[in-house]
């Protein structure tokens, strides 16, 4: 069985309080639930980590592979404009990785509008709400499938 692990950055445990208007209604646990349903679907393991600290989220990436992951799901959130650390630790993990994010970066403030992390992500996934979870999962399956 395959096993993704699934990363969540920092502030997304407050997912439907934080700015309803940008990021929808949905909590954290009610993504990670339509994540569990179609890796249910899909026969893919899960294990899904959230953190507001960079270094345990660069922990997580640098283990992945050792741990035996085909994949890595990852939001950096905030990170994803400011985390060399995070972009490094995906270059030198050797895993398909994909990037995905609730809102569209590129139509809000300039400062979101560069993201480290995706000249190193296999591809990225923008600005389908929490559906942007469940494509970037479909498109790590299909990668790991071919590669």
């Amino acid at each position: 069985m395959k096993k993704i692990l699934v990363i969540h950055g920092p502030n997304l445990s407050l997912l439907g309080k934080r700015e309803p208007g940008i990021y929808g209604h949905l909590t954290l646990a009610g993504i990670n639930q339509m994540l569990k349903a179609q890796a249910k679907k899909d026969k893919v393991s899960l294990v899904i980590r959230q953190s507001n600290h960079e270094g345990a989220i660069v922990d997580l990436i640098g283990s992945a592979r050792k741990n035996k992951f085909q994949g890595v799901l990852i939001n950096p959130a905030a990170y994803t404009h400011t985390s060399v650390a995070i972009r490094d630790a995906i270059a030198a993990c050797g895993l398909i990785v994909v990037e995905v994010h609730i809102s569209n970066i590129y139509s809000r403030e300039e400062f979101r509008h560069k993201s480290l992390i995706s000249p190193v992500a296999k591809g990225t996934v923008i600005g389908f709400g929490a559906k942007s979870y469940t494509l970037g999962l479909a498109a790590i399956l299909d990668l790991t499938q071919t590669k």
